[in-house]
C-alpha cells in the first residue's frame, strides 16, 4: 500500500481545500520527501488520479500568478473522507506496514479519538508479537544466528525488527495514555501545515511555474 495516498488526502484535509503546491510544501515541511515517495511528480499525479476516482473534487480558481492555466484547488469528497480514515486505521494497526506508511499514519494519528488511536496501536503490538512467534518457530534468538549459518542473520534481523517495533509502539501508547497531544474531539488541534505564503525552510529548490497548479 502506498503512503502517498494517505499523505495527500491528509494534507488536503488539514487545509479544507488546497492546491498542489500547498500539498507539496506541507509534505516537504514534514520531511516526507526523505522518508516516502512524496516527490513533486508523485504528489501531482496522486491529486489528479484521486480526483478522477472521486476521492477529491477539483476546483479551478483564479489564474496562476505566474501565468498559465488556472490554479486548481482540491477538496475531499465523502468518499475521500472514508478512504482517508480507512488508510489511516490500516497504517496504525497493521504490523507489516512499510515504514513510510506507518510514518504517515503517525503524522495524522491525532485525527482520531484518543481511545481509537490507542486501540489501533495495541493491535499493532499484538501483530508484532504474533509475527515474532512465527519467526522464532524456525529460529531461537538465544542460540544466536550461527545456528543457521549466515542465513540466521536474516532471522536475527526480523526478530530485532519485531522487538524494536513493539518497544517503540508501547512507548507511544504510554505517552498517549499519559495525555500527550490533542486528539479529535479534545480541543484545538496542533497545526502541522504551513499558512498560505508562509516560507518553508525545508523546501526543495526545483520549483517551476507549473508547480503552482
Amino acid at each position: 500500500m502506498s503512503a502517498i495516498r494517505l499523505l495527500v488526502l491528509g494534507a488536503v484535509r488539514q487545509h479544507g481545500r488546497a492546491h498542489g503546491y500547498q500539498v507539496r510544501n506541507d509534505l516537504e515541511y514534514w520531511g516526507a520527501h526523505e522518508w516516502s515517495n512524496a516527490k513533486p511528480g508523485s504528489i501531482y499525479h496522486a491529486l489528479k488520479q484521486m480526483a478522477r476516482q472521486g476521492l477529491l473534487v477539483a476546483h479551478d480558481i483564479a489564474p496562476s500568478t505566474v501565468g498559465g492555466p488556472p490554479r486548481t484547488e482540491y477538496e475531499l469528497t465523502a468518499a475521500g473522507e472514508t478512504e482517508y480514515f480507512a488508510l489511516l486505521r490500516t497504517a496504525l494497526s497493521e504490523h507489516d506496514q512499510k515504514s513510510d506508511m506507518l510514518s504517515a499514519g503517525i503524522g495524522f494519528v491525532v485525527d482520531l479519538p484518543r481511545d481509537e488511536a490507542l486501540a489501533l496501536l495495541r493491535q499493532r503490538v499484538r501483530g508484532l508479537e504474533e509475527w515474532r512467534g512465527t519467526v522464532t518457530g524456525y529460529y531461537t534468538p538465544e542460540e544466536g544466528p550461527g545456528q543457521l549459518g549466515h542465513i540466521g542473520e536474516i532471522m536475527n534481523m526480523w526478530v530485532h525488527f519485531a522487538d524494536s517495533g513493539a518497544q517503540w509502539t508501547r512507548g507511544l501508547i504510554e505517552r498517549i495514555e499519559g495525555g500527550a497531544y490533542v486528539f479529535a474531539g479534545e480541543g484545538e488541534p496542533f497545526v502541522g501545515v504551513l499558512a498560505e505564503g508562509q516560507e518553508n525552510p525545508y523546501a526543495t529548490k526545483d520549483v517551476h511555474p507549473g508547480d503552482q497548479r
